[in-house]
């Protein structure tokens, strides 16, 4: 085993070329570099890489995103590889659940510094010239429920080993539980570093030994906010003596918050929530920053917000874009606010306006009217893309968990527009 510190990059979950969801209508001066932004972050990685003179590079599955349109992600893949190549960079990669799905990937010819772990069993590559050896095994399809590590081989004796692995660990919430495994499985292989991925959150499980998810290169969605990278591990004399998180993204998703309580109306609702985000975002010349607003609280201005909310919607992203430019783009605003009691105006019981706002309240029906409104939706629901459906954000018209609160939702706009538009007169 070598007694010079060397060091390696670990990352997982590249998915290249995967779109960024919520970001398609960011405006065409901002439409090229989301539209690059897992590329970019693969960039940045590998740049990375050859800055920090890693020894190799490892790949923790999930490289694609499924299969391709054309040659042109592969192509693209090889190219960053070649430059790893140029700077005598080994690579090492398993494919896991999205690159089993692609059905031409494996037609690519990879550039000689890369190794790709067999899907049909684990195997070792030995660097004798480090004293390292690496173990790994692909996923051959797309769901894999058995625990591929209790069939990784036996550690190299006298070297530092890595286990390479795809897998949801003994599980985490929102991602499909895949090739599962415990802490105390992976521990009695007896490597010293298992360098996971599948999860997108940054997570190091555990530090004897060493298992850490990397987390993706790049935040896909409002759900995957903060510092999106890879690990840069430094060994000395065999030991772990390093394990950093380095920042790789183009595009930064963050959340705020903003308790609208006792705001009188919507233009104070709108100067506080872009308060909020200049004091609660992280802005950054490096990166575009991707926000979602949630306003919050029970509040007079209510009504009158849910009055008009692409009004006020628009608002608030006009005067961020004036007030920030483009390193910050309001990418959805979600209005989850109340009205104060006793802040819903008195209509006479015989006022007909009171006989429609009373049948907006009634709920005796609402299973009836739930079961309807699938039927009406099922020919909607069949043209979705499956990833709609089941994705970080699903949307399902025919479930009634879906359609119950978005019924409320209705209900709460049409009372606020018929109560704000005057329809007593």
């Amino acid at each position: 085993m070598t007694t010079r510190p060397i060091k390696f990059l670990h990352a997982a979950d590249i998915h290249l070329d995967s779109p960024l969801l919520g970001l398609a209508r960011c405006g065409e001066d901002k439409a090229e570099e989301v539209r690059s932004a897992t590329r970019k972050a693969f960039e940045n990685m590998v740049s990375l890489a050859i800055r920090e003179s890693v020894a190799f590079v490892l790949l923790a599955g999930d490289l694609y995103d499924g299969d391709w349109k054309d040659y042109h992600t592969g192509l693209f893949f090889a190219r960053q590889m070649g430059r790893l190549r140029d700077a005598s960079i080994r690579v090492f990669l398993v494919l896991g659940n999205h690159d089993a799905a692609n059905q031409i990937s494996s037609a690519l010819r990879l550039p000689d510094n890369v190794h790709r772990f067999s899907d049909k069993k684990a195997e070792t590559v030995l660097q004798e010239d480090l004293g390292v050896a690496v173990h790994g095994r692909s996923f051959s399809v797309r769901a894999v429920h058995e625990d591929l590590s209790a069939s990784y081989p036996e550690p190299a004796h006298g070297m530092f080993n890595i286990g390479l692995l795809h897998t949801s660990l003994d599980g985490r919430e929102g991602h499909d539980r895949y090739a599962p495994c415990s802490v105390a499985g992976l521990t009695a292989r007896g490597y010293q570093y298992w360098a996971l991925g599948h999860v997108h959150a940054r997570e190091v499980v555990s530090r004897a030994p060493y298992m850490v998810f990397p987390g993706n290169t790049q935040g896909r969605h409002a759900r995957e906010t903060g510092p999106k990278g890879a690990t840069l591990v430094t060994l000395d004399s065999g030991e772990v003596t390093g394990v950093e998180h380095r920042d790789l993204d183009v595009v930064r998703w963050h959340v705020v918050d903003v308790d609208l309580s006792e705001c009188r109306d919507p233009q104070e609702a709108a100067d506080r929530a872009l308060a909020a985000l200049e004091s609660g975002s992280p802005l950054s010349s490096e990166r575009t920053l991707a926000v979602r607003v949630r306003l919050v609280g029970k509040c007079p201005a209510h009504p009158a917000l849910l009055a008009a909310p692409e009004h006020w919607v628009h608002e608030l992203k006009s005067d961020a874009l004036s007030r920030f430019g483009d390193r910050l783009w309001v990418e959805k605003v979600r209005f989850d606010t109340g009205p104060c009691s006793g802040d819903v105006p008195a209509v006479p019981e015989d006022d007909a306006l009171a006989k429609i706002l009373g049948g907006l309240g009634q709920s005796d029906h609402e299973e009836i009217l739930l079961a309807d409104l699938a039927r009406s939706f099922g020919e909607l629901a069949n043209k979705l893309p499956p990833a709609m459906r089941t994705g970080p954000e699903p949307f399902d018209p025919i479930s009634a968990e879906t359609v119950r609160p978005l019924l409320a939702q209705a209900r709460q706009l049409l009372r606020a527009r018929l109560l704000s538009s005057g329809g007593r007169q």
